[in-house]
């Protein structure tokens, strides 16, 4: 499922350089068909563009992990992806196998079921088991936004702000709906300021992205880093973008 892309009207506001958004933006691997040579190809993106991070699928970290080595650009993978319907025990065994491998950020989906049914409390308990079996890694939280109300949204952050993540995210890309500027903004109000905000599905436009990032997201999951980046390029200098997609340009 291809979650649409969001609608942004031209940014007027003033712009980052292109180093700064490129460290806002985890470079998205995770589509189930992507070949080796198609990851090696995105991994070279992200290598080029010198973004957050580049986020793989776990049979991918140790690949991303060679590929990235000294480059500043982080490992990042994913946990219970993407229905999060995983057992706590096999979201901390995977946690664990990945960090072991080089992994350095991990985004963890939780059980969405259990949190639409009122369980923050287990919701809160999975998230801590997965935070204390990163060993101080960075843990992004998967919340599935689409399949929330606001009073579950609200329960599920503060659940994942007790349990020690560093970062809200508002869904896979593989859900009906993505990243949308009401729960950028709820997800904002809701945590303390250590506890940031990812936004991730349909962040395909540089507006999009500064629109969101306005309203306080810090990071970005995306697979269109090199058009994003190419577009703010182009801006800042005033020169005609690179062709679509650019260097090895996102999937």
């Amino acid at each position: 499922m291809s979650v649409a892309s969001i609608s942004a009207d031209p940014w007027k506001g003033p712009l980052p350089s292109v180093e700064e958004a490129a460290k806002m933006i985890d470079h998205s691997l995770l589509r189930p068909e992507l070949t080796p040579a198609e990851v090696s190809e995105g991994l070279a993106t992200a290598l080029a563009y010198r973004t957050a991070s580049a986020c793989v699928r776990p049979a991918d970290v140790a690949t991303a992990v060679t590929a990235l080595a000294g480059s500043g650009v982080a490992v990042g993978t994913v946990v219970g992806f993407p229905h999060g319907g995983t057992t706590t025990a096999a979201k901390v065994f995977e946690t664990r196998e990945l960090v072991a491998l080089g992994a350095q950020e991990i985004d963890m989906v939780i059980d969405i079921g259990r949190l639409r049914g009122g369980d923050a409390a287990y919701t809160r308990d999975e998230i801590a088991a997965v935070v204390e079996a990163a060993q101080g890694r960075t843990v992004k939280v998967i919340f599935e936004n689409a399949y929330l109300d606001d009073a579950r949204k609200v329960a599920g952050y503060r659940a994942a702000e007790a349990a020690g993540a560093a970062f809200v995210k508002t869904s896979t890309g593989f859900a009906p709906g993505g990243a949308t500027p009401d729960d950028i903004a709820l997800m904002r109000r809701t945590v303390s300021p250590h506890v940031r905000v990812k936004a991730a599905g349909g962040v395909r436009t540089l507006d999009a992205l500064l629109r969101l990032h306005r309203l306080g997201a810090t990071r970005f999951g995306a697979t269109a880093t090199a058009t994003i980046l190419d577009d703010l390029r182009g801006r800042l200098t005033g020169a005609a973008p690179l062709p679509a997609g650019g260097p090895a340009g996102g999937y």
